[in-house]
């Protein structure tokens, strides 16, 4: 399975960005209404200028209570690792784990394609060995 499928599989339409000069209480807002916990920081919704997440904000709260007070670019992270749709599930989580981070934007060529979680990852792999079990028991029961 290639990470292209597991974005194909994403109920929601598209990537939610935030602009890096947005503030930090519109990027709360933005995670708070769609339930989630990270947002491409994009300047015009294709290029990947950042990413930033729940964490970044409560790091940044922790040293600086002002934070809410910064823009998106004061805390994003700006240096992203990404993936491709040709990417394999394990390539991918391995990353994922290697560099400790829940959120990996899919990036094609220079555009933004996609943002898979460690959560798609995990349920994508889950269906995956789902899968592969229910055809191994099919082989060993028939008769």
């Amino acid at each position: 399975m290639r990470i292209a499928d597991v974005v194909a599989r994403k109920s929601t339409a598209g990537v939610i960005t935030i602009a890096p000069e947005a503030g930090v209480r519109a990027l709360l807002a933005l995670l708070a209404e769609h339930n989630i916990g990270a947002v491409v920081v994009s300047q015009d919704g294709t290029t990947l200028s950042g990413i930033v997440s729940e964490r970044d904000v409560v790091r940044h709260l922790h040293h600086d209570g002002t934070v809410v007070n910064q823009t998106v670019a004061a805390i994003m992270t700006a240096e992203v690792s990404t993936c491709a749709p040709e990417d394999s599930l394990d390539d991918v989580l391995n990353s994922m784990t290697r560099g400790r981070f829940r959120h990996l934007p899919v990036v094609s060529g220079s555009s933004l394609v996609g943002l898979v979680s460690i959560g798609d990852i995990v349920a994508a792999k889950m269906a995956q060995l789902q899968f592969e079990r229910d055809q191994l028991d099919s082989y060993v029961h028939q008769g």
